[in-house]
């Protein structure tokens, strides 16, 4: 069965690297074009080009998947399966019509639920305790395809975005693995969505979900801390310095006023929150410094209580 595999960023690595040691027979790889990063301005390709020339993989790049003539290329590749993983363009569906058998996607929620471009983060914002994967027939609506197949996994209670983005590419891969396997043997099924007021779109992220709100519990955040990781970070503001906040932990009960500073110590920095409990940051950078663990930066920056 000859596949074609279609992604850009860590996520469609691990799932094409899955494909590769499972040794299905992957002809091409196609991903965004290089782009040009730093301040030298020196193109670097995607991570999934990177990989697929470690394993001889043909690696195409073009800037528009609509181009005749780049759809006359993939024609010619006769693929019986497209494998779609965080691609990042729109595929028209001329090109959905191309494969023999089908093209799929694997998205990192489970669907119908976190259709859209952050369903990683958003689960955690949310609180959720369990997500997973979905490999969906594609269709030119986003996300909206029949499911052929989802594997669910627990959200830990300290885990980050960046975190659970690392462990559901690895499942993502296997369950595309999967699901190459039942389409081969003609045992794949359908099953279709029913998208209702209950399900949450998955919309991007944005800098304007930074900012922390003491008034709010303690919870959620904490869930925002975790969600918004690696980008664009919760944020506060302490004596003038703004900080990013890449970890907390729930604190215990106080009747200060929400966004009182209680302590700063070894434990972190603890804040009053809007439902009579406290977060202790514990992870933090300061504008212009570096990463670091709350109590290092208190060394240096002394906090008056």
């Amino acid at each position: 069965m000859r596949v074609v595999f279609m992604g850009t960023p860590a996520f469609a690595v691990a799932v094409l690297k899955r494909l590769v040691e499972d040794k299905w027979n992957v002809v091409a790889a196609y991903t965004q074009p290089d782009k040009p990063k730093n301040r030298g301005m020196k193109l670097v390709p995607t991570p999934v080009k990177e990989y697929a020339l470690t394993v001889e993989i043909p690696v195409y790049q073009p800037v528009s998947c609509r181009d005749e003539a780049v759809l006359e290329e993939l024609r010619a590749l006769e693929p019986d399966v497209i494998v779609v993983a965080a691609y990042g363009k729109i595929l028209p569906q001329a090109l959905l019509d191309i494969p023999r058998t089908a093209i799929i996607n694997v998205h990192s929620s489970l669907l119908p639920q976190y259709r859209g471009a952050a369903p990683i983060n958003w689960a955690i914002l949310n609180g959720d305790e369990v997500t997973g994967v979905s490999v969906q027939y594609m269709v030119e609506a986003l996300d909206a395809g029949d499911i052929l197949l989802s594997r669910e996994t627990p959200i830990g209670p300290d885990e980050d975005a960046a975190e659970l983005y690392d462990r559901l590419a690895v499942l993502g891969g296997e369950a595309a693995s999967e699901a190459l396997r039942r389409l081969k043997d003609g045992t794949a099924g359908r099953t279709p969505q029913v998208y209702g007021p209950q399900y949450q779109y998955a919309s991007m992220l944005s800098r304007d979900m930074s900012p922390m709100d003491w008034g709010k519990s303690a919870q959620a955040l904490k869930n925002q801390v975790r969600g918004l990781v690696p980008w664009p970070c919760a944020t506060t503001d302490v004596a003038g310095v703004r900080w990013k906040v890449f970890s907390a932990q729930i604190g215990g009960e106080t009747g200060r006023a929400p966004g009182t500073i209680l302590s700063a110590g070894r434990a972190g920095i603890e804040v009053a929150c809007g439902d009579g409990r406290s977060l202790v940051i514990t992870e933090l950078q300061a504008d212009g410094g570096k990463r670091m663990k709350a109590a290092d930066y208190l060394r240096g920056h002394p906090i008056k209580l």
